[in-house]
């Protein structure tokens, strides 16, 4: 199990980029997360997980890839509104559950692009199709029929890709991923970082581009002091004024990674202290 505890959460294409740019960033100071013991990755967070520990780039040439001009993607489009219709299900939901059941059958109503057009962007988006060995990495998702969650791992017998697809499966924007017979869609649905799943891990950094819940759903704020409170060294980072401004209105548009990985860069340097004193004591 080891004791350091790397929490990545959701936030779209902007969430990837910032989240890589923090990570460069700590890296040049010492600080390289991304050795952590267990990865935990939600929806974007999922991505950069698997990027981070296949062990094929290191977070200089990772970043230098969120700055390149983005190829094969999908566009799409997650704004004031969309985030409007997600915050009134929340507030008419009692459970993480009921309120994953409300998007699911949102994401099983809507058309979208064909599954396989969007397994195929996830399968170029990582640099690897095969679960890491040194390291534990955890991807979130959600049942989209019963709003159940499932942590996925390399011993699920789920393939790599299909489970990252699967955490990414924005609700209303992209297709649910089949999975074992059932259609799966973001695990930030659940939670924006599922953060409790460190507990029992000594050292936690939490890095979460979205900072938000609501109703049923817990903060990252919130898990993080429950960690704290069992006893783990925790910190959380979010993104400055200045790096939400980078994200623009539209967290899934391509050409807003490469100002967010810059944003989350010149972030990083704020986050050395408290980073340091969590990771190295």
């Amino acid at each position: 199990m080891g004791d350091t505890a790397l929490v990545l959460g959701g936030g779209g294409l902007t969430g990837i980029g910032w989240e890589i740019g923090i990570l460069r960033g700590l890296a040049d100071q010492g600080l390289d997360l991304s050795t952590a013991d267990t990865v935990i990755g939600t929806s974007a967070g999922a991505v950069v997980g698997a990027q981070i520990t296949s062990g094929r780039l290191g977070l200089d040439a990772l970043y230098e890839r969120q700055l390149a001009a983005p190829k094969g993607e999908i566009a799409a489009s997650m704004g004031a509104g969309m985030f409007a219709r997600y915050a009134l299900n929340a507030l008419r939901s009692r459970t993480p559950e009921a309120y994953g059941r409300h998007l699911g059958r949102m994401a099983l109503a809507t058309r979208t692009a064909p599954e396989s057009a969007r397994l195929a962007v996830l399968a170029q988006r990582l640099l690897s199709h095969d679960w890491p060995e040194e390291q534990h990495l955890v991807i979130t998702v959600v049942d989209a029929a019963t709003g159940a969650f499932r942590a996925i791992d390399r011993d699920s017998g789920v393939k790599l890709v299909d489970a990252v697809a699967a955490s990414c499966a924005v609700a209303g924007v992209w297709p649910p991923v089949t999975i074992d017979g059932r259609r799966w869609i973001d695990g930030g649905i659940r939670s924006s970082a599922n953060a409790d799943l460190a507990a029992g891990y000594a050292k936690v950094v939490i890095v979460a581009p979205l900072a938000l819940g609501g109703g049923p759903l817990p903060t990252p704020a919130k898990q993080a002091a429950a960690l704290a409170a069992a006893g783990a060294r925790v910190t959380l980072i979010t993104p400055t004024r200045e790096a939400r401004r980078a994200f623009g209105r539209n967290v899934l548009d391509p050409a807003r990674r490469a100002p967010a990985a810059r944003a989350g860069l010149a972030q990083a340097p704020a986050h050395v202290d408290e980073v340091g004193k969590v990771w190295t004591g």
